[in-house]
């Protein structure tokens, strides 16, 4: 249901159900015997609130709780669909969670770091595909897992590339000259033949590149030149939102770009930027 009917990713089907799991196990000590589907569909604020508590004596943060909560909500209403009863589900209150501010990376500093992270590389077709794909991150606002499932058909790039994102969402990029030549720099390089359907960014033994190896070759860059922890792969498509919005993008663009559902989500940027220059005054204006 989650990956077919909600088209969630695999990633979101995994902790949710992993996270049906925990409340099962939780409530078979709690009323002392497994619960059946009937059990399920009658639980109580009491119930759901003593399973957040003990999520969150387990060292479970507000945000990570929020979401705890919603695959509960997922799990509960499924089976209440299940059993044709109706999802009448207990409502109990949540953790906040705080509002932060996506922290982007400074222009000098994303394209310092794409530089770092293929210059540590051990082998010169790595180097390239680090640098290519950091750039791709940063100069067309991609989420990791999009650059790294694009299939290999889709290089040489043009002036735009059809992504596939959360959901199964598709929208359109626009690719800058000099991340396109940094791919086909890589394409050349790459010593593993790149089939269509294949991944495009390969691992050192040929396979899909994970995102772990990106992120911990990103974090050696990091340290090499004394950027901010906060500086991560992910950071590059904030700085790709922030950097945009203060060039005077819109916000509907934006959105289109990001591929944001909902424009609440990319609202948040038009905060960053105004921090940003808030903070630039600070710093400049002789009577700040």
């Amino acid at each position: 249901m989650l990956r077919l009917e909600r088209r969630a990713s695999v990633h979101t089907a995994r902790a949710y159900v992993a996270t049906a799991y925990r409340l099962l196990d939780f409530l078979a000590v709690h009323h002392g015997g497994a619960p059946t589907p009937a059990d399920l569909t009658t639980l109580e604020a009491a119930d759901l609130r003593a399973f957040l508590a003990r999520r969150r004596g387990e060292g479970l943060g507000p945000a990570a709780a929020a979401r705890e909560m919603s695959a509960v909500r997922a799990f509960l209403r499924f089976v209440a669909e299940q059993q044709g009863a109706p999802a009448v589900l207990p409502r109990i209150a949540t953790p906040k969670r705080p509002r932060t501010l996506p922290r982007p990376a400074a222009p000098a500093d994303a394209l310092a770091l794409a530089e770092e992270t293929g210059a540590l590389a051990r082998e010169p077709w790595i180097a390239a595909r680090d640098t290519a794909l950091l750039l791709l991150l940063y100069g067309s606002g991609l989420r990791i897992s999009e650059a790294l499932s694009l299939p290999a058909r889709t290089h040489p790039l043009g002036e735009t590339l059809r992504v596939t994102g959360k959901r199964g969402k598709t929208r359109l990029v626009a690719v800058l000259p000099v991340v396109a030549d940094a791919v086909a720099n890589y394409a050349s390089l790459c010593p593993w033949p790149l089939g269509p359907d294949e991944p495009l960014f390969r691992g050192a033994k040929g396979g899909p590149l994970s995102g772990d190896v990106v992120r911990r070759a990103v974090a050696s860059a990091r340290r090499t030149l004394g950027l901010n922890d906060r500086i991560t792969p992910h950071a590059l498509r904030h700085s790709f939102a922030t950097h945009l919005l203060a060039g005077g993008a819109d916000l509907r663009s934006l959105q289109e770009l990001l591929g944001h559902a909902s424009l609440s989500s990319t609202q948040i940027y038009t905060a960053v930027d105004a921090a940003h220059m808030l903070d630039v005054w600070r710093t400049a204006h002789p009577r700040a």
